[in-house]
This record gives C-alpha cells, structure tokens and sequence, in this order.
C-alpha cells in the first residue's frame, strides 16, 4: 500500500474525533506531565504532520524521534515532462506545499526528515503504469535532485520503497529461492542503475545528503538475499548508498539471537545475517570503503484481531514488548543506524472490520502501552 495514502487516511480517521479543541488536548497531555524521551536518530515514526489542523511534531518529539518519514510520488509532481528537470521552479513540477511547512515543523522540534521517492510518470517509462522503471535512470536522478534543491532541509533520501515487490517496482521476475539469472537480473539492474545515478545528483547538490538504497523487506518477490546478491551495475560494480534500507517485519521477537528464517529470507531477527550479506555482495557501494550500516524504514505490529495486511496479530503487550525489544537491538547494535516503526495511529477503519491496528495510539486518542515502550526505549 502507497504509504503517504495510509497516512492520509489515518489523518482522516483522525481528524473524525470530535474537534480541534480535543487534539489539542491531547497533544498537551502527551508532552505534559511525563518526561520526554531524548531526541535520537535511532528512532524513526511514519505518521501524520497535523490532524485537523494540530501538529502532530510535538508528539513525535515527546516519543525520540529523531527521523520523521515521508514520501513523495514523482508521477504526481511531474505529469509532464520539464523542461529544465534539475531546476525545481520548472513550471511542470506541482510540490505538496504542505510538506514544506511539515520539513519547518519538524525542524523547530530537532527532528529531520527521511523522504522516498518513488512512482514513474508516464511519460519517463513508455505510458506504463508508475511502479514501471524509468526508461532513462538519468531522468530519475534529475528529478530526486531538483526535490533536494526544493527541500534543502532533508538529508536523508530513500529511492524507492520496497522495489523487491512486484506491485511496488518493474520489471521484476520471482526468484523462487535461486539465484538470479537472465532476465530475472533486468528488475535488480535497472533499480542499481537509478541508485546509482540518484546517488551521484544528491551528492552533486549537498554532499551531506545520505542516500538509502536497496529498500527490501522481510520476503519479497525477490527475497532480500537474491535482491542483494544481484545489485549490479554494468560495469559488474556494486551501486552508491550511504544506508541500506530494509523492512524487517516479523511474527517472532526481535531479537538477534534468533535462529535464522532461511531460504534468503529476512526479518528483525536475521539482521545479522542480513549484514553478512551486504559486506559480501555490497562491499564497495559506500565510497568511503566503510562498511553499510542499516536504515530501517518500516516495522510494524498490528494487535488485537486478524487484519486485511499481515498474517499475524499481537496481543497489546507482546506489541510494546517487541518494539521495547527493537530498540534495545538498535541501540546496541551501531549498524543499525535507524529503527522505524509505521506508524503513529491505528489505521482507519474498514468496512470489513479488518483494518490493521498498528499504531501506538488509538483512534480516539488513548496511548497504548506500545506508545510507552517506544517513547522510554
């Protein structure tokens, strides 16, 4: 699911409360009378900027975040191809004017911002839908650059999110467990040549930009062991990143001492195999020679009932003890750059009653015991 839409839609749950006067209430009550966690960089959260009109950065601030994650879709900012494509005044870019004043908000509560970028207009893919590959990686690079010259306060840049799924990126063939090869290798090609090329636009407008790359997750039409091995640029070399970004959901606890799933796949628990992987096959995708420290971008636990996402729930404190549990990892872990939880609220409610409850607070405002053990680990 597009993850700005989900938010969107939690924002409009939300915002159906009863008014302003009570999410301001709220905020209040979140930041005052407990103490707040200190702003880290290790921790992450996908959610709204405002609901119904109240900044929502006050709470992320009482939480830790350090990171507040968002996206952008090219397809729906440049419909049109421009004519000066690195220039963001070019008249064919459309920017969400709220995501200016969210980057602002942010900032004056010491969290950054981590943005992804994904979705191809047609007319840089051939008229195809836009989870198709551009067919120019420079037409992509392009415009990640004019969004960086547009948003000079965001240092961290996600290409894409989840590529190793079909319904998220083409053209992209199953492994079915094997290694990669033929035209099986075109979907992981395409993707490191894009990387690569945003890589070098970023760094050419900010040298300190940071960009997260390779985005797989726990499974995947491509599993995250295949999809790393097969990362390759034409000359055989590995593409640019500062961060490998990764999605480990899991129905285990998040631990390190866990056996490993297996057969290329990667939850919380194969972490450590994960980053065995990135220093045999990624050695030398940082520039500086250092090794790749991990960006996770997504982890989430959906409680109390079955759910139209995932093929597991949690009871509300198993929730808060795994997150607990995350972050532990995280801290003592130093290639684990970031831990990120989707996402602030419970998701909207489906006509079906399935949606997924996931967030550390409630729809109507109560704080879940997940909202605790994010904010103190």
């Amino acid at each position: 699911m597009n993850r700005q839409l989900l938010i969107d839609q939690i924002v409009l749950s939300v915002s159906n409360l009863r008014a302003l006067s009570f999410l301001t209430v709220l905020v209040a009550l979140l930041v005052c009378g407990t103490a707040r966690a200190t702003v880290t960089t290790k921790k992450s959260l996908w959610g709204p900027a405002t609901v119904q009109g109240a900044s929502q950065f006050p709470i992320y601030e009482d939480l830790g975040v350090g990171v507040w994650q968002t996206n952008l879709s090219w397809d729906r900012i440049a419909i049109r191809r421009p004519d000066r494509p690195g220039d963001p005044s070019d008249r064919a870019y459309a920017w969400p004017a709220e995501l200016d004043a969210s980057i602002a908000d942010a900032g004056s509560h010491g969290i950054g911002v981590s943005v992804l970028v994904m979705g191809t207009p047609a007319w840089a893919n051939g008229g195809r839908a836009p989870r198709w590959a551009p067919d120019r990686p420079r037409d992509f690079a392009e415009f990640v650059a004019a969004a960086a010259r547009r948003y000079p306060a965001v240092r961290r840049w996600m290409i894409w999110g989840e590529p190793t799924k079909a319904a998220n990126f083409q053209p992209l063939r199953e492994d079915q467990g094997r290694r990669l090869k033929g035209r099986g290798l075109r979907g992981p090609h395409r993707y490191a040549r894009m990387l690569d090329a945003a890589y070098g636009a970023l760094k050419a407008v900010d040298r300190r930009n940071l960009v997260i790359g390779g985005n797989s997750f726990t499974t995947g039409t491509v599993r995250p062991r295949q999809w790393i091995r097969a990362l390759r640029l034409p000359s055989g070399r590995s593409p640019r990143m500062d961060l490998y970004g990764h999605n480990p959901f899991s129905a285990r606890p998040p631990l390190l001492v866990n056996d490993p799933l297996g057969s290329g796949y990667a939850d919380f628990g194969d972490l450590d195999t994960l980053m065995m992987w990135l220093d045999r096959y990624l050695r030398g995708a940082r520039p500086d020679g250092h090794r790749l420290k991990l960006f996770l971008s997504e982890y989430s636990l959906p409680t109390d009932q079955e759910n139209f996402e995932f093929n597991f729930w949690v009871s509300r404190q198993i929730q808060a003890t795994w997150i607990a549990d995350a972050l532990r990892e995280t801290r003592r872990t130093r290639r684990i750059a970031t831990f990120g939880y989707l996402g602030l609220y419970d998701d909207p409610v489906r006509p079906d009653g399935r949606q997924v409850e996931r967030g550390l607070i409630e729809r109507d405002g109560t704080r879940k015991p997940a909202y605790f053990a994010f904010r103190d680990g």
